[in-house]
């Protein structure tokens, strides 16, 4: 993937990462639109120490930082996988990452109604954040156009992960063939 030197990957493993992926799905569309609570409850607390970390250092951030904190700890599980090449590490966090664009997207469409319950009661933060760039009328909108990029990326790494798998092995495959022809004309 973009000419990276990605450390090998057993069948085994493409096996392990891709039953684990069809678990993750199965709750994913089993569960609550855009809550899986294993991982959200986890996210969730991305998120709160988001907002603490931001809000020391701008009080008007504050309030963008549950998103940013809930992004940042996939984006760094992925920086890490892709510096240590490990390429299922890296499709893991990604996934994760966008399958946090269903939770951010179902709060997001909450931004109006505000009937979802608040961790210790305080604001909405997508009402505060679409109201202040007077959006707000486009919630669900916006919220659904995220849902969409949340699906892509969550789909979007997998298959690109095994389409590398089986192009790398059609590639090894043929090269294997090349080999066996040029060494069989070298033989008298």
């Amino acid at each position: 993937m973009f000419g990276k030197e990605w450390d090998p990957i057993r069948p085994a493993h493409y096996v392990v990462f891709g039953a684990g992926y069809a678990g993750f799905l199965a709750l994913l569309l089993a569960s609550e639109p855009g809550f899986i609570p294993i991982i959200d409850h986890a996210n969730l607390l991305f998120h709160e120490a988001g907002h603490l970390i931001v809000g020391f250092f701008s009080n008007r951030l504050e309030t963008y930082g549950g998103t940013i904190g809930q992004l940042v700890f996939p984006v760094v599980l992925a920086i890490s996988g892709w510096r240590r090449s490990k390429l299922l590490f890296v499709t893991g966090a990604c996934v994760w990452f966008f399958e946090n664009f269903l939770n951010i997207a179902r709060y997001m469409a909450d931004a109006r109604k505000l009937e979802l319950p608040l961790v210790g009661g305080g604001d909405h933060d997508w009402n505060t954040i679409l109201e202040r760039w007077d959006i707000l009328m486009y919630d669900t909108r916006i919220a659904n156009i995220l849902r969409i990029i949340g699906w892509v990326g969550i789909i979007a790494p997998v298959v690109i992960l095994y389409a590398r798998a089986c192009f790398c092995s059609a590639r090894h495959s043929l090269s294997d063939s090349f080999a066996d022809t040029s060494m069989s004309k070298l033989d008298p």
